[in-house]
């Protein structure tokens, strides 16, 4: 639970970094997140399955990559809503991201092994 959370705040702050620096950079927030996202896949595959899950290979890519998108679709649909309410882009991301985190916990947790306790596969 330690190293998932440790490897979250990890992914959180790279991703948001990438994010906030796309958006700084004249990228919309849409474009950006997709940047955020695709950047982010493989990064957060090996520092999960190598820090937390204790996986080795990639075996369970497809699967992640698979929750990877869902998490990017449900981000970028409640992003669309924040930024509909008159939210700026940069704090819209950091309203959602809880709610990412949640999900994330939930889908990558379940794919990597977390339910059934890890360990090297």
């Amino acid at each position: 639970m330690l190293r998932f959370l440790v490897a979250g705040v990890v992914n959180t702050v790279v991703g948001y970094g990438i994010y906030a620096a796309a958006v700084l950079s004249g990228a919309s927030a849409q474009l950006a997140l997709l940047v955020q996202f695709v950047l982010g896949a493989l990064w957060n595959f090996r520092l999960h399955s190598r820090m937390v899950f204790l996986v080795e290979g990639w075996g369970r890519l497809p699967a992640y990559l698979t929750s990877y998108l869902l998490l990017y679709a449900g981000n970028a649909l409640a992003l669309r809503v924040v930024l509909a309410q008159g939210v700026g882009p940069l704090s819209a991301q950091l309203l959602v991201l809880p709610f990412v985190v949640a999900a994330s916990w939930l889908l990558i947790g379940r794919v990597m092994g977390f339910r059934q306790g890890g360990g090297r596969t």
